[in-house]
């Protein structure tokens, strides 16, 4: 008989990248609710045991990954360049996205008031967007949303669990806004900080959007 956790935990570490669970279900013979509890049960036989491997819960889909403890050791062993962190401008961009996905990039503009094409290319680029189709609208502009990558980077398991969006039209909601952008600033540079800390936290020093556009500019007329 199969020992289901066994294969899960074999398919995981095979695949190298996140597994829906509805396919696992499908392959393995099992319902979707078994997968998940087993899924569950080697996350937590995993940490307890202090492995250097972890089991996730990405939303619909399960992975395994190195225990963020050893990070650094992976990265002098594998002499890989820890990726430059993004810009304020960027992170101000993934922001926006997170909270009102699915977006277009004219959305985008429209709420960070600049031309947002260089940052949602960078963001595309280190795999922390993703485009999801197009609008049904004259142009077809494509439409944008978060990826597993974003999950794995902020430490949560769904959408649902970031912080309730502030309210925008005070200044302590643009304040705690900026704070949410804090905290997606210190985890995208590897550093594991729960959000309700982050939220305790001052907000990183905002860096002009002119610098934004002008690589923009730089960019376009390099083409």
């Amino acid at each position: 008989m199969m020992d289901v956790s066994a294969a899960i935990e074999a398919v995981l570490f095979a695949a190298g990248e996140a597994v829906p669970v509805a396919r696992l279900s499908l392959i393995l013979g099992v319902d979707e609710q078994e997968i998940s509890v087993r899924g569950a049960e080697l996350a937590e036989r995993y940490a307890a045991e202090g492995r250097g491997m972890r089991v996730l819960r990405l939303g619909d889909k399960l992975q395994m990954c190195s225990a963020p403890e050893y990070a650094q050791i992976i990265i002098k062993v594998l002499e890989h360049r820890k990726p430059p962190m993004l810009s304020q401008p960027a992170l101000e961009t993934l922001a926006v996205v997170a909270y009102f996905q699915p977006v277009t990039r004219a959305y985008i503009d429209q709420v960070r008031g600049v031309d947002s094409a260089y940052t949602v290319s960078v963001l595309l680029e280190r795999g922390l967007i993703e485009v999801c189709g197009r609008l049904e609208v004259p142009g077809r502009p494509v439409l944008l949303r978060t990826t597993d990558a974003f999950l794995r980077t902020m430490g949560i398991r769904e959408l649902s669990e970031l912080p309730e969006l502030p309210d925008l039209t005070s200044s302590e909601g643009v304040e705690q806004l900026q704070k949410q952008i804090a905290e997606l600033q210190r985890a995208e540079s590897g550093e594991q900080l729960t959000i309700e800390e982050a939220l305790n936290e001052q907000a990183a020093p905002e860096v002009p959007a002119e610098a934004e556009e002008k690589v923009a500019a730089e960019q376009t007329n390099g083409e």
